[in-house]
């Protein structure tokens, strides 16, 4: 049962700026340590003596541990609180980070982006929780949209980090990646727990009932199973529209199917980074006027036309467009999730359920890359059929789910 928070429009403008802040440089900093292997899958694969396609195992590693993460991290914030839980979950990825950069072999990077996966499927429940349970009601879409641009701002961040190669090579990347447990201080020092989640912790002590070591998310599965099914069918037509756009676009498609020098290559992230971010922005406010929904299948619809642009041209110019437009619309529809699956999962376990939901989508579009990659080579025709297949399926599908669903959109559901 949702609790009402009728003080939650009164809340302290500037504390609730803080958890915003807190949570977007929690998830931007998860991203970009993320990122940062797929900007360096030739050169690892190089250092370790390997083929490319051995090093992709890495993020598909990543991917398919987030769901552990996202049950354990989601699980142990319901018990304990979404403050201590986020802190200790940037501690864990940045430790696991730094360790990967002093990796002796291939086995062993493997092993640690595996660990780092768990982290990483921590983050986004926690810091999704913590931030729609402590804003005023009015403000969930622009806060949602906010706490997701931190994902194309990771990307950008990783960019940038990226021109560093050269000069302190891929295991420097991985060290200034670590650099993000400090954001756990900024955490630990300006956000407060949940109000939500206080108020319910004080309703059970009051009855004198005993917290429950878990929150109650397999029955919550069990007697919700066509929510649970569509959240995470949802969930993996996303992770396949995001993932596949971005894994292998920069480096394989750009840099070395297109010929596109590095210096462009990083102008041209730089670009549809910036566009992501301002897209999550757009799509997420615009769902307040709309309802999350409308604006999620308004903003894959957009994805469709810009296909082909966004890869068969030869021009950088118009890859470039391309590119911009296309990560302006599928990031604005990732814009719209904080707050859509927090305002679909029951209070109890709204930690646990919206990133349980998000990370069990990512382990079914785990495959992504090499699956991209595996078409490349069947069709024979380069990674650009591939790349417009998958997302514009996965495009289509998340417009039609949407749109079959919309009679049950969540706008108006408080908490």
């Amino acid at each position: 049962m949702n609790h009402p928070a009728p003080t939650l429009d009164r809340k302290d403008t500037a504390t609730a700026r803080h958890v915003i802040a807190a949570s977007f440089l929690a998830w931007m900093l998860d991203a970009s340590d993320f990122f940062i292997v797929l900007f360096t899958l030739d050169n690892v694969a190089s250092s370790f003596h390997v083929s490319i396609e051995t090093i992709l195992l890495a993020p598909t590693l990543t991917l398919l541990m987030r769901p552990l993460g996202a049950y354990i991290c989601g699980s142990a914030a319901d018990r304990y609180g979404r403050k201590p839980i986020l802190i200790w979950t940037i501690i864990a990825y940045s430790l696991v980070e730094t360790a990967s950069a002093f990796s002796p072999n291939v086995t062993t990077f493997l092993v640690l982006r595996t660990l780092f996966g768990i982290a990483l499927g921590g983050v986004w429940g926690v810091g999704t929780s913590l931030i729609m349970e402590s804003v005023p009601s009015s403000w969930r879409g622009t806060a949602s949209g906010i706490l997701q641009a931190g994902y194309p701002a990771g990307y950008l961040l990783a960019s940038l980090l990226f021109l560093l190669l050269p000069t302190i090579g891929w295991r420097g990347l991985f060290i200034i990646g670590g650099s993000a447990v400090l954001s756990a201080l900024y955490i630990k020092v300006r956000v407060p727990e949940s109000p939500d989640w206080l108020a319910r912790q004080r309703e059970n002590h009051a009855g004198n009932e005993l917290r429950p070591a878990a929150p109650g998310v397999w029955s919550v599965v069990r007697n919700n199973v066509a929510l649970s099914v569509f959240a995470v069918t949802v969930m993996a037509c996303f992770n396949f529209m995001s993932h596949g756009s971005q894994d292998l676009y920069p480096k394989l498609f750009l840099s070395l199917e297109k010929g596109i020098q590095p210096h462009e290559v990083t102008l041209i992230v730089v670009l549809y980074n910036i566009a992501a971010i301002v897209g999550g922005l757009f799509f997420g406010a615009l769902s307040q006027k709309i309802g999350r929904q409308y604006a999620i299948a308004l903003a894959a619809l957009c994805v469709l036309p810009i296909l082909p642009l966004w890869t068969l041209p030869h021009s950088g110019v118009w890859l470039a467009l391309g590119a911009i437009c296309i990560q302006f619309c599928i990031q604005g529809a990732w814009g719209v999730v904080p707050a859509y699956l927090s305002e679909l999962s029951p209070a109890s376990v709204r930690a646990t359920f919206p990133g349980l939901a998000y990370q069990c989508g990512n382990m079914i579009a785990a495959s992504n890359a090499l699956l991209q990659h595996r078409l490349s080579t069947w069709f024979g025709t380069g990674l650009a059929i591939p790349l417009m297949l998958v997302v514009g399926c996965a495009s289509f599908s998340v417009m039609v789910l949407m749109l079959l669903n919309a009679r049950r959109d969540p706008k108006s559901r408080s908490f």
